[in-house]
């Protein structure tokens, strides 16, 4: 019967140690959870509407709130950016729902070139669609009033690969 007893408190030590450790960490991962803070619309933001740092607020989560995954958290991901779709106050803001402003606009005429190798080769053209740097867009070569396809470079132009 002692050895029983003996094992017995040894458990119930173990189990007050172990609950004692988990109610000194929830404090922290609730404080830490507690500063989280998310950027929303302070009014309607419409499609096409380039947004700025006016016209959003911070939050700061709730304890115990989760905040959903691929939503916009911080102003440099959103400011400069435009709105593919109406943004509500008080909702929270997809990282899908912006893009970058365009920096090619439809009409514009851009410089296209063509490198391969040691041989350039670049034409003047007239952008169908809208772009950003990154973005696959539709030009018309002013001359000739072929049609290509060519990636939006930083610099404004437009890259064309073979």
């Amino acid at each position: 019967m002692p050895a029983t007893r003996s094992s017995s408190s040894a458990l119930r030590r173990t189990i007050i140690a172990a609950a004692m450790a988990t109610a000194a960490c929830v404090p922290a991962w609730t404080a830490a959870r507690a500063q989280e803070v998310v950027l929303i619309p302070n009014r309607v933001i419409y499609p096409g509407e380039t947004i700025s740092a006016g016209t959003l607020k911070e939050v700061t989560l709730v304890p115990g709130k989760v905040k959903p995954a691929a939503v916009a958290t911080t102003l440099p991901e959103l400011d400069g950016k435009v709105a593919r779709r109406t943004l509500l106050p008080g909702r929270y803001i997809p990282v899908s729902a912006v893009r970058s402003a365009w920096m090619l606009e439809q009409g514009a005429t851009v410089q296209v070139s063509f490198v391969a190798g040691g041989l350039t080769i670049s034409i003047a053209a007239v952008t169908l669609q809208p772009g950003s740097p990154g973005d696959v867009v539709k030009v018309r070569n002013i001359d000739s009033g072929k049609v290509l396809t060519g990636t939006v470079m930083e610099d404004g132009s437009v890259r064309v690969d073979a």
